[in-house]
């Protein structure tokens, strides 16, 4: 009985590494820019509002990435879709942090 739990349970982790590989640069993306915003909010460039603005969006796109693949593939159009999310992101983390408004 053990054997079988063990084996179940090891062949979820592969399942579940084999399906972040395929996502692999949206993934890295995502982890790169909550990493930003994580600068962010301990240098204080951030504020809370902002954060949570932020945070929202990483959310929906991480949403977004887990429907996209949830068919096992991503096509062009989803892929495009996920770009250009993650490059509005990108900008709206940028205009945070150099706005002026700082977390006081």
């Amino acid at each position: 009985m053990a054997k079988i739990i063990a084996g179940v349970l090891m062949g979820g982790l592969v399942l579940g590494t084999s399906a972040t590989t395929y996502a692999g640069p949206f993934t890295q993306r995502e982890a790169r820019q909550q990493a930003r915003i994580g600068q962010g909010v301990r240098s204080g460039e951030i504020t809370p509002y902002e954060f949570t603005y932020l945070e929202r969006e990483q959310t929906a796109i991480e949403a977004h990435r887990r429907m996209a693949w949830s068919d096992g593939r991503l096509n062009p159009w989803e892929a495009r879709q996920l770009t250009r999310e993650q490059n509005r992101d990108s900008q709206d983390i940028w205009r945070a942090k150099h706005n002026g408004y700082g977390a006081w």
